[in-house]
């Protein structure tokens, strides 16, 4: 299972294992990592699962489609050229020590 580490609002990190096929959103719900709120239970809906991934891991990710893009543009942290919707990346082996950083604010 790969580790992600998820970095809080206060600067701690969280580190966790994760399922390979579960998405970011869906491994933080399920282990209450606080600050991903996923509203829409990761329908791509509402973009409240909004997560900053670090420059080294942008490569290993598909490219957001243009209904993550189209939710990324209204979100209400600072969009940033790290900026995804945790509900859309999907956790593979290749994804070993993905490091998101959780935004200020999801609403």
């Amino acid at each position: 299972m790969p580790t992600i580490h998820y970095i809080l609002k206060d600067g701690s990190t969280r580190s966790i294992d994760a399922k390979v096929g579960a998405s970011v959103m869906e491994t933080a719900i399920h282990h209450n990592v606080r600050g991903i709120d996923a509203e829409c239970g990761g329908c791509c809906s509402c973009a409240t699962c909004h997560v900053y991934v670090e420059d080294a891991f942008m490569d290993r990710l598909t490219p957001p489609d243009d209904m993550e893009n189209d939710l990324l543009e209204g979100v209400a942290s600072d969009r940033l050229p790290g900026s995804r919707l945790g509900c859309q990346i999907v956790i593979t082996p290749a994804h070993e020590g993905l490091t998101v950083r959780i935004p200020e604010s999801q609403v």
